[in-house]
């Protein structure tokens, strides 16, 4: 399972350095890292092609010999996107909204942290000492808690895990009284995936999915029913 974490804080507080750093450090240890970056402010492309083409298309893809781009002139969510990201670990600079992967705080001030903790917090970076939470001290300290510790929930609030929602059972997690198997909606009978990464579904989704692959199969010689079967398709 890809590990994931969100570095949460306000503007100057040091996110971007705090990301990069980690990045490399993780990089430097052999890991594959992706990272996704939260924005107030539109996206730096004024001028280029790419913008020409974004004011007629609704999707653009941008591919140059050492670097590809996707764009879409409408709002995405971060798992919709996450099929798209083979790496190893999910780093996150923003995102002080999402409730489904651990964070790091990066305070300009105790008092920050009232709004930023959710109760997923593995830490906090920066000078500002809060009294009961966990200082990072070092890159490398917080690189080995990510690879720990680091985890991505599906989302999706559906309560099959016993939960309330997503950020329920990721509270647990990060306290250390759950870990990711509890969450059912990541462990269906029927496992679909994309580019390797499995997609989560709540049990509705799985059973009319289900159904429907069945009463096709029936009508296949060879079949059985209870076998077990696999589909692949590109």
């Amino acid at each position: 399972m890809q590990k994931a974490v969100a570095v949460v804080g306000f503007k100057k507080s040091g996110k971007t350095t705090l990301v990069l750093d980690l990045a490399r450090n993780l990089t430097e240890m052999g890991y594959s890292v992706a990272a996704a970056k939260f924005s107030h402010h539109p996206l730096d492309k004024d001028g280029t092609d790419t913008a020409a083409l974004q004011e007629v298309c609704s999707t653009v893809f941008g591919l140059g010999r050492k670097e590809s781009m996707v764009h879409w002139n409408r709002e995405r969510f971060l798992p919709d996107m996450l099929p798209l990201a083979k790496e190893d670990i999910l780093l996150v600079e923003g995102g002080k909204f999402l409730t489904w992967l651990p964070r790091v705080l990066a305070l300009k001030e105790p008092g920050d942290v009232d709004t930023l903790d959710n109760g997923l917090s593995l830490g906090t970076w920066g000078e500002c000492a809060v009294p009961g939470m966990h200082a990072f001290r070092s890159v490398e300290e917080m690189a080995a808690a990510v690879l720990e510790q680091g985890f991505r929930l599906p989302g999706l609030d559906c309560g099959t895990c016993g939960r309330a929602d997503c950020l329920s059972l990721g509270r647990e997690i990060v306290a250390g009284k759950a870990s990711c198997r509890a969450c059912m909606a990541m462990r269906t009978a029927l496992e679909v995936t994309v580019n390797g990464h499995p997609l989560a579904m709540n049990p509705f989704v799985e059973n009319v999915m289900a159904g429907n692959l069945r009463v096709v199969l029936e009508q296949l010689k060879g079949y059985s029913p209870g076998a077990e079967v696999e589909i692949r398709f590109k």
